[in-house]
C-alpha cells in the first residue's frame, strides 16, 4: 500500500485529504514571537486577525523538522503502508524538502520525494493527481512521475493583499511587485520559484478580466478540460473569489466547477489579507 505525504503549505482541504488518506505535516509560522504549527493551533481566520490591529504583526515560516515528517510516515506505516510518496513545495523556496529528505533515510520503508516545482494549492494538485493514480491501482514510480508532469502542467494567478509583503520575503525573485503595485494592482503569476507581473491594473473588475483570461488561456491537461481551483485569504478577498467563480462556473473549457480552498498561514505570511486567486490544469 502506497501512503502519500504533503505539507501544509499545500493548503489542503480536508475533505480531498481524508478522500486519499493524505497525511499533512504543518510548518511552523511564528506571529510576534509565538510559534504556530499551521492548521493544527493556528487557524487563517486566527491567522488573519491578527492583523486587525493599528501595527502589522511580525511573521515568519520555517519549513518542518525531520522529526516531524518521521512522525507522519511512521503514522502511515502503522497503517499498513509500505511506501511512501511525499510532495513538497518547491526546494527553490523552502528548505522544506531537505527535512523530508533526512526524514526518509529514518524509516523502514521507502520514500519517493517529489518537488511540486510550486508551491500552495499547486503541491495539492501534484498530491491529487498523484492519489488518483494510485487509487487507480498505478506503482509509486508511476505515482510520481504523474505528480511531477502535473507540476509542469500548472498555472497560477492571483493578486496579493500588501505587494510589500513579497517583494521583502526574499523567496522569489524576477519581480518589481512593490513598484508595480505604484501604478495600481498587480496580477501576478508564478512558475516554481519564478514571479511574473501579468499586467498592472486600476480596477479589482480589470484583475478579475485578467486572471480569468490567465486561466481560460491554458491548455487543459486532460481532454475533458480544465480543472481551476480558487483560493481566498479572508472575508476582505471573498468578494473577488466570488467574482472569478461567476466568471469561470459553467463556462465550456472547464471539465468541472472550480473547487476553492483557502490560503492559509504559510502563504499568507508572503501575500496578506485581501488575497485572492487561482490555479488551473
Amino acid at each position: 500500500m502506497i501512503g502519500v505525504v504533503v505539507d501544509s503549505n499545500s493548503q489542503l482541504p480536508g475533505s480531498l485529504g481524508e478522500r486519499y488518506g493524505i497525511e499533512v505535516v504543518p510548518l511552523t509560522v511564528t506571529v510576534n514571537g509565538v510559534e504556530h504549527f499551521e492548521g493544527v493551533d493556528l487557524t487563517p481566520q486566527a491567522f488573519y486577525a491578527a492583523w486587525d490591529g493599528a501595527e502589522a504583526p511580525t511573521i515568519t515560516t520555517s519549513q518542518p523538522s525531520p522529526g516531524q515528517f518521521v512522525e507522519a510516515y511512521q503514522r502511515l506505516i502503522e497503517r499498513g503502508c509500505t511506501e511512501i510518496l511525499s510532495v513538497h513545495v518547491t526546494e527553490a523556496m523552502s528548505g522544506t524538502l531537505n527535512s523530508a529528505r533526512l526524514a526518509a533515510q529514518m524509516v523502514d520503508v521507502p520514500v519517493r520525494l517529489v518537488d511540486s516545482g510550486t508551491a500552495s494549492f499547486g503541491i495539492s494538485c501534484c498530491a491529487w493527481a498523484a492519489a488518483e493514480a494510485i487509487a487507480g491501482g498505478v506503482d509509486i514510480e508511476s505515482a510520481a512521475v504523474i505528480a511531477e508532469q502535473r507540476a509542469g502542467a500548472l498555472g497560477t494567478t492571483f493578486i496579493v493583499g500588501i505587494p510589500q509583503l513579497i517583494a521583502r520575503s526574499g523567496r522569489v525573485d524576477g519581480a518589481s511587485v512593490a513598484a508595480a503595485a505604484n501604478d495600481g494592482i498587480p496580477v501576478l503569476a508564478m512558475s516554481g520559484g519564478e514571479l511574473t507581473v501579468v499586467r498592472s491594473v486600476t480596477t479589482v473588475e480589470a484583475a478579475v478580466a485578467a486572471m480569468t483570461g490567465y486561466a481560460l488561456g491554458w491548455a487543459p491537461s486532460s481532454p475533458a478540460g480544465l480543472r481551476i481551483a480558487i483560493g481566498t485569504s479572508d472575508a476582505t478577498s471573498e468578494s473577488v473569489s466570488t467574482d472569478l467563480d461567476n466568471a469561470l462556473r459553467g463556462h465550456p473549457a472547464l471539465s468541472e466547477a472550480p473547487v476553492h480552498y483557502t490560503i492559509g498561514p504559510s502563504v499568507g505570511a508572503h501575500t496578506g489579507p485581501g488575497t485572492s486567486g487561482l490555479f488551473v490544469f
